[in-house]
């Protein structure tokens, strides 16, 4: 039996769906049920329940984007950098290996090199390597409160999609948004995260931090392209002139824009699917929110 946590949100629901498509027990925890936040709490469930692995998909990551991070600084800071090291020691004092949603929005661009980052790499989008957003200072927080602890991998997650519209699906954001930045970028497509982070366990690679993204980048005319070429939307997608002027007339805050290497998640045989294809085949198979 596996125990996820923060199963109701964008992240969660897929995670539950995986679970019931492979068969797979688990128990979704929701606090207020069950205060996991609590280690003495959590550690007296794992301990009575004795679930073989633990998901953690709770976390802050604002609504409708990581703008509303810079208004609830409390709450960020407390699920994204507090709240891990208290599942930590919960698992710890069980026995319990786990796995973190983690995120690629520590980064900022590529490598001197013109590389992707790995993940080796020291973060460069952080509070010690400002100016970032608040909710990627709290994420990369939330990755040096786990570093060196046993049995855990951290898997980071960026920009999500899939095939279903949703405020929380990328491309649903592009065809939403007003004007958008120009940038490139490693996204995930979400069903292909949820499955790949949950191979991680079922063939016991080895604990550790993994890039989980579809291999390559991609930049946000060549999404907006692929968008116009499905016929899923027709408008006239319309960019800032540059970041200086998203900056002062949409955003609060810094974006990340970067592009991740993925492949230490290869090296151990998981691979997702090219990006561009991704994207193509989830537009291919578009569903509309029902109204």
């Amino acid at each position: 039996m596996i125990y996820l946590l923060g199963g109701s949100g964008y992240v969660g629901q897929a995670y539950q769906e995986l679970l019931r498509r492979k068969n797979i027990p688990h128990r979704s925890l929701r606090r207020s049920e069950l205060d996991y936040s609590d280690p003495a709490v959590l550690t007296a469930a794992l301990r009575a329940d004795r679930p073989e692995f633990l998901i953690n998909a709770a976390g802050y990551a604002g609504k409708p984007n990581v703008d509303a991070c810079e208004l609830h600084k409390a709450e960020c800071l407390f699920g994204n950098a507090v709240l891990p090291g208290r599942i930590a020691a919960a698992c710890e004092a069980a026995g319990v290996p786990w796995g973190h949603v983690s995120s690629g929005c520590i980064y900022n661009g590529l490598r001197p090199d013109g590389r992707g980052f790995t993940e080796t790499d020291p973060p460069n989008f952080t509070f010690r390597h400002p100016p970032c957003s608040f909710y990627s200072g709290t994420k990369a927080l939330g990755e040096e409160v786990l570093a060196g602890r046993p049995q855990v991998y951290l898997w980071r997650l960026r920009i999500a999609f899939d095939h279903t519209e949703n405020p929380r699906n990328y491309l649903t954001k592009l065809m939403r948004y007003p004007r958008l930045l120009a940038a490139a970028n490693s996204i995930s497509q979400l069903q292909e995260f949820c499955a790949a982070t949950l191979a991680c366990w079922e063939r016991r690679v080895p604990f550790g931090t993994y890039n989980v993204t579809n291999p390559g980048q991609v930049t946000t005319h060549e999404v907006v392209e692929l968008i116009r070429a499905s016929g899923v939307c027709q408008k006239e997608f319309v960019f800032f002139q540059d970041e200086a002027e998203f900056m002062l007339t949409a955003a609060k805050t810094p974006r990340s824009n970067c592009v991740l290497d993925t492949a230490k998640l290869a090296s151990v045989g998981i691979l997702l699917t090219e990006v561009h294809t991704a994207i193509a085949r989830d537009l291919a198979r578009w569903q509309k929110a029902a109204a």
